[in-house]
C-alpha cells in the first residue's frame, strides 16, 4: 500500500460502546485514507483509569468489520506510559508545567471565565509553593510556552488556515492526578509516533487543536493537517454521546441491521430518524 497518501486514525476510547456518531467519524477518517491512496488506523485509547473496559476492544473492532472499513491496529495506549512520561518530563525541565491540586468545584467557585470546553482555569496554584507534587495534577503554562514557540498556525481541510490560539482553553492540564496524561498530551504524542498526517475527528475538538499545535512545536513532533467534520446530533440537538444512552453499533449488530448499507447511508446523509447533522 502508498505510504505517500494521507494516514489517518480513529481512537475510541473503551470506556462505552459505539454509537452513530462514532461511525460517522471512523468513516470520514477511512475515506479521506482510502481517496488519497493512503492508511486509516485504528488506535484503542485505554488510558481513562477504571473506566476502561478491555472487551470493549473486541466489540470495536467488530464494529468496524460491520460498517465495511478495513484498517491497520497501532498498539493501545496503555503501551505508551513511558513516552508519555518522558515528555512530560521534558516539559518539566522547560518550566512549562506546574502542579495543580484545584478541584473543579475549586474551579467553578472561582467563577472562572468560560471557553470552547468548559471554564477557563483561573491559575490559583500558579506560582503556589508547598503543592504535594504526588497528589497534583500538572498544568501547562501557556503564556511561557507561547512566548518559547513564538506564534503559531494549523490547517483545517473544512476551516482553512488558523492561527494558533491555546490561551482560549487556558493552562490546560497535560497529566491528571489518576491517569499518566490527559487527551491533550497523548493524543499528540500517539499522532506523531503513528505517523498520522490527517488527523480527522468532530468539531467539537476544534478548539483542542491549538493546544495540540502547540505542544507539538514545544515537542519538535511534524505537524499533521486536521480535518474536523460536524458531528451527529439527536432530537434534542446535543451531539451523540454514550453518557445520554445513545443507541449502540452493537445493539444494531445483534439486531440483524445491515452494518454496509448504514455506512453507505451516512456517507449519503441519510440518517436515521431523530438524527441530524450539525454545523461543521
Amino acid at each position: 500500500m502508498s505510504t505517500f497518501g494521507p494516514v489517518t486514525r480513529f481512537a475510541p476510547s473503551p470506556n462505552g460502546s459505539l454509537h452513530l456518531g462514532h461511525a460517522f467519524s471512523a468513516i470520514a477518517a477511512h475515506d479521506l485514507a482510502r481517496e488519497g491512496g493512503g492508511r486509516f488506523l485504528l488506535r484503542i485509547e485505554d488510558i481513562d483509569g477504571a473506566r476502561s473496559r478491555p472487551e470493549l476492544a473486541a466489540e470495536f473492532r467488530e464494529d468496524l468489520g460491520w460498517l465495511g472499513l478495513e484498517y491497520e491496529e497501532v498498539p493501545p495506549q496503555s503501551t505508551r506510559l513511558a513516552t508519555y512520561a518522558a515528555a512530560a518530563k521534558r516539559l518539566r525541565a522547560m518550566g512549562l508545567l506546574y502542579p495543580c491540586q484545584c478541584s473543579r468545584t475549586d474551579i467553578l467557585t472561582a467563577n472562572p471565565p468560560m471557553g470552547p470546553e468548559g471554564p477557563i482555569y483561573p491559575g490559583t496554584c500558579k506560582g503556589r509553593s508547598a503543592i504535594a507534587e504526588e497528589r497534583a495534577a500538572w498544568r501547562l503554562d501557556v503564556a511561557a510556552a507561547l512566548a518559547r514557540t513564538g506564534p503559531l498556525e494549523w490547517h483545517d481541510d473544512l476551516a482553512g488556515p488558523q492561527i494558533a490560539r491555546p490561551e482560549l482553553l487556558g493552562d490546560v492540564v497535560l497529566v491528571r492526578k489518576d491517569e499518566p496524561a490527559s487527551y491533550h498530551l497523548a493524543a499528540t504524542l500517539d499522532d506523531a509516533a503513528d505517523g498520522v498526517t490527517l488527523v480527522t475527528r468532530g468539531a467539537d475538538l476544534f478548539a483542542a487543536s491549538h493546544v495540540h499545535r502547540l505542544l507539538q512545536a514545544l515537542l519538535g513532533l511534524p505537524q499533521p493537517r486536521w480535518h474536523h467534520h460536524a458531528l451527529l446530533l439527536d432530537v434534542s440537538g446535543q451531539k451523540l454521546a454514550k453518557r445520554r444512552g445513545s443507541a449502540s453499533l452493537a445493539d444494531m449488530r445483534r439486531r440483524g441491521m445491515d452494518g454496509r448499507a448504514l455506512a453507505c447511508n451516512l456517507r449519503a446523509g441519510v440518517l436515521p430518524a431523530g438524527i441530524s447533522l450539525g454545523k461543521g
